[in-house]
């Protein structure tokens, strides 16, 4: 299989080397050149473990990967999740169930896809011989996970630049208090739009990016979100056939690439009946998919930080399928909001999606309520999504990390802090960071004096 850019101006990409670059050469994201029909498939697939499902379906678009390896790479990949079925269901009532996504080691849905990442940059470098240096932002839990996927591993440094100040302290312990050698956190004075604006300038820069052979890790690399498509599969093949027809997933949301990831796994087959969008006060998508209209505003901190985004990377690929994949079409909405900040959509589909809207004080009152009614805690970005649930679906509520990682905000909340040892353990370790002023210029330099 091959694969596009969204913007239309650069050769099809094999698995490998889309993997490989992340970013597409015309500033674009790959997509596949086309989506595969797995409905046939699904009927064999109920029984599998998590890694087994997950190696089928990736078999589907990592064509020049050879069978073994490609199953060899996934269930290393997962060996580490701490919970024998890797993405759990906990059913709260009949109408409400937590798919458990934080049992990895970084305690985040990051690390479903950026373990495997991390295995298949191993893997491509071995075959190389080639150094990689990966590059991303952090809103929080991605550079974590990135970090964790490629820690000390040989041929690979990773450069993750996230804004000082507004991830969690635990977060941040998780970046800086790794004490390896090919890790570098970069603390920069702005917000996650300035870091996540400053890496596509980069990669935008072909000489440099090739010259220190970066790669993306953020969601704009096509196989996280392919690999992220594979738990809302396992969580649908665990339902009845009744439930299977009334489930709508419900996905806390920053970035859009979470939730573009079961959106685009509908698209291949599986009959879903619908995705809720869940932001926090940074509401920028819920008022997309309210009015029609895309305007960028300004970041609000909140108790859910991950979340604190304007400028939702992945949506590139959802408006490559709203405008029919007119990559001209796309071209020229990108250049658009890049250059003015905002555009009013004429005609809008998207009747599978519906939104919604947490405050921060809606993110209290339902950490709340969900301990109250269920004895369960949950972290601040997953109570977004216990906001407004639709009363004749099943919601399955997508926990997108260990409520470990944000004690304050869930003490506040239910007057108890929750704990985990591998958190405690950070607590203990030295951090080591860097911080540079928002700037391309300096981060640039930083890259080229340490890139393998």
């Amino acid at each position: 299989m091959k694969f596009i850019s969204t913007r239309g101006q650069t050769e099809p990409h094999s698995f490998t080397q889309a993997l490989a670059v992340g970013l597409a050469p015309d500033g674009g994201l790959f997509l596949p050149e086309h989506l595969p029909d797995i409905a046939p498939r699904l009927g064999g697939w109920g029984n599998l473990s998590y890694a087994d499902l997950c190696t089928e379906f990736l078999a589907i678009f990592a064509t020049d990967i050879p069978d073994e390896v490609l199953n060899r790479i996934v269930h290393r990949s997962y060996a580490h999740f701490t919970h024998p079925q890797i993405a759990p269901l906990q059913s709260l009532d009949v109408r409400t169930s937590v798919l458990e996504l934080f049992h990895g080691p970084t305690l985040a849905f990051k690390d479903f896809a950026l373990q495997l990442l991390g295995n298949l940059y191993e893997y491509q470098g071995g075959l190389s011989g080639r150094s990689i240096n990966v590059l991303g932002a952090t809103s929080g839990d991605t550079g974590a996970a990135a970090i964790h996927g490629l820690l000390g591993k040989p041929r690979s440094a990773v450069f993750m630049l996230y804004p000082e100040g507004r991830i969690s302290p635990l977060q941040e312990r998780q970046m800086t208090c790794t004490g390896a050698d090919n890790i570098h956190a970069l603390a920069i004075d702005g917000s996650f739009d300035d870091a996540q604006r400053i890496i596509k300038s980069i990669f935008n820069d072909h000489t440099f990016s090739q010259r220190h052979r970066l790669s993306a890790v953020n969601s704009i690399n096509l196989v996280r979100v392919l690999a992220q498509c594979v738990y809302y599969l396992y969580a649908w093949l665990q339902l009845s056939v009744t439930d299977r027809r009334r489930v709508e997933f419900v996905v806390p949301t920053g970035n859009f690439g979470n939730i573009f990831a079961g959106w685009l796994l509908a698209e291949m087959g599986v009959p879903i009946l619908g995705f809720k969008l869940a932001t926090n006060q940074n509401d920028i998508l819920h008022r997309l998919f309210t009015t029609g209209e895309y305007r960028i505003g300004t970041v609000q901190p909140s108790l859910a930080p991950s979340m604190d985004i304007q400028v939702a990377s992945n949506f590139e690929r959802f408006l490559y399928y709203q405008l029919g994949g007119d990559t001209t079409q796309v071209r020229q909405v990108m250049h658009t909001l890049q250059t003015t900040g905002t555009y009013q959509f004429a005609h809008f589909d998207h009747s599978t999606l519906s939104t919604s809207r947490a405050t921060d004080a809606d993110i209290t009152s339902n950490l709340r309520r969900v301990y109250e009614t269920y004895g369960y805690i949950i972290d601040p970005h997953t109570a977004c999504a216990f906001q407004d649930l639709h009363p004749d679906r099943l919601s399955i509520i997508l926990a997108t990390a260990h409520p470990a990682k944000f004690p304050a905000a869930i003490g506040a909340a239910i007057k108890q802090e929750p704990t985990h040892a591998a958190l405690e353990d950070l607590k203990l370790r030295p951090v080591v960071k860097h911080r540079l002023p928002a700037d391309e210029a300096a981060i640039k330099a930083f890259i080229a004096a340490r890139a393998v």
